[in-house]
């Protein structure tokens, strides 16, 4: 695929609306506008400005298409680095279609998805991980992940992986040189900086690929499966969690016969909850099937709720849950504490060191609870400016830098040759030059840019 010719691409989102903006870019992108638009002022764009505006009406031939406002941003100044109109047009999908085969007659050809950007990449608007921060911003529906992708997005996490690689690359010029003199036995690289050096990067990296967990969760939401006996409340939980009438809630055993989901931000972290099937013994069909999904959504969640009346529990169920989900959270809560006298409130705590009381009913120890799940969630970086990292992709860059990096430092440690540290250094080189873009294959951008929106 050419990226030297002209792309045009709607830039909002597909459907009818109050306006639309459909992006053209490339070296001949104003003038092609041009020639479908007539300024209400007789202005030629060619001959404006950039970052500016002009109102008038876009025509095909002697037929008026739609009156539009022409934004023009001529290169580099623009986001691809090319020359750039977006035309903000009314919202008809007719008129958006209109438009654009007007535009692909005129000397356009359709952009393919995250083609925009991919420009920007290449024109060296952006490097690839704040490219990557901008598929993660128009994804982000919390405001942890739109705190995270717009740090990223403003080179934090880029400019943290160029300094350490500059540093390195600098040593890795002195071993390099030491090869050209190897017959004369001398070192150019002092091996103590060196050796610090290596041990700072290793100490960053690791940092980092620990914000991985962390980056994870914000992105793709913590599955949380509330769990319980039929009747004990988890339905009602979830609705005054949602705060929203989600789930049926009927005095009836066995009303949820299937799992039931949705989302809550608490604090910037999206919770997605499952409501489950009561977990008891059953001849119903249906409500068998139900169970087992409830088995099959435990899988696959984070953590556990584990939901109890009061009134009626059986502390075995609880056991048999941890022994069974050894490597699971889980939150024993009892529910329906407004029907407890105090006696029966300090037996379950002693049976139970770790529960939490509350009454869905009544929407009482809600805060609690939250409280609770945000502190299962390590948290405290999003508070400062540390950099975490979210996409693994870069996860998988830094682990395989890090272990090329740990292999120069026991080189170092067992005083092997130069020649033999250079090539792990080149191969640390690599994997951080990975996640920046400054080394990059056909194969890397395409798995990439695949993924984003066609008209970003």
């Amino acid at each position: 695929m050419s990226h030297t010719d002209n792309i045009v691409a709607l830039a909002t989102a597909s459907g009818t609306g109050a306006i639309a903006v459909i992006r053209v870019s490339g070296p001949d992108a104003i003038s092609i506008t041009d020639s479908v638009f007539k300024s209400i002022k007789g202005k030629s764009l060619s001959k404006q400005k950039s970052h500016t505006i002009h109102l008038g009406n876009i025509v095909d031939e002697s037929k008026i298409l739609d009156e539009a406002l022409v934004s023009i941003f001529k290169g580099p100044h623009s986001y691809t680095g090319e020359n750039v109109a977006e035309i903000s047009c009314h919202g008809s999908p007719f008129i958006q279609q209109q438009i654009i085969q007007l535009l692909l007659r005129s000397g356009c050809r359709n952009a393919s998805a995250g083609e925009f950007t991919l420009r920007a990449f290449l024109n060296g608007k952006m490097d690839l991980s704040q490219a990557e921060a901008v598929a993660d911003l128009i994804a982000s529906d919390s405001e942890a992940a739109h705190d995270i992708a717009m740090q990223q997005m403003r080179g934090g996490f880029s400019n943290e992986i160029q300094k350490l690689r500059e540093e390195l690359l600098n040593f890795a010029s002195l071993i390099e040189l030491e090869l050209d003199f190897s017959e004369e036995d001398v070192e150019f690289a002092d091996r103590t900086q060196f050796n610090e050096l290596l041990s700072r990067i290793s100490e960053v990296l690791k940092k980092l690929i620990d914000s991985f967990a962390l980056g994870n969760v914000i992105k793709h939401g913590i599955p949380v499966a509330i769990v319980g006996q039929p009747n004990v409340g988890k339905s009602t939980l979830l609705n005054v969690l949602l705060n929203e009438e989600r789930a049926i809630v009927s005095e009836i055993a066995g009303t949820t016969r299937d799992t039931v989901e949705d989302h809550i931000s608490i604090k910037g972290i999206n919770f997605r909850f499952i409501d489950t099937a009561g977990i008891r013994e059953t001849e119903d069909v249906v409500e068998k099937i139900g169970i087992e999904r409830t088995f099959d959504k435990i899988e696959k969640a984070r953590l556990i709720i584990y939901l109890f009346d009061g009134m009626d529990f059986d502390i075995n169920e609880l056991k048999q849950i941890q022994t069974r989900y050894p490597n699971k959270q889980l939150l024993p809560i009892c529910n329906k504490m407004d029907l407890l006298n105090n006696s029966q409130i300090e037996k379950i705590k002693q049976e139970i060191p770790n529960v939490l009381f509350l009454s869905a009913k009544f929407k009482t120890g809600i805060s609690e609870l939250e409280t609770k799940l945000l502190s299962l969630v390590d948290s405290g970086a999003l508070s400062g400016d540390s950099t975490i990292i979210t996409n693994s992709r870069h996860y998988d860059a830094l682990l395989k830098a890090l272990e090329e990096i740990q292999k120069v430092k026991e080189g170092m440690d067992m005083e092997l040759s130069s020649d033999l540290m250079a090539i792990d250094i080149r191969q640390a080189l690599f994997h951080l030059g990975e996640i920046t873009g400054s080394v990059t294959t056909d194969d890397l951008l395409g798995n990439i840019f695949a993924n984003f929106c066609i008209g970003k």
